[in-house]
């Protein structure tokens, strides 16, 4: 049996924990003139993947 390949672009926008996966949060790249410094920093720290979205994220990535 060949090796499972897993997805190129959820490799490079998730990694794996102990509890599941992290993530970076979006809005975050540009126009960030009219956001609040606040809604800045609160979008600057990794977040766990929801759990709706565990099953696909695991599908892609599965070693």
């Amino acid at each position: 049996m060949s090796k499972l390949k897993s997805n190129r672009g959820a490799a490079k926008r998730f990694r794996r924990t102990a509890k599941g996966f992290k993530r970076r949060q979006s809005h975050l790249r540009h126009i960030l003139t009219k956001k609040s410094s606040k809604r800045k920093r609160q979008l600057g720290p990794l977040v766990q993947v929801a759990e709706g979205d565990l099953k696909s994220v695991r599908r892609m990535l599965p070693d």
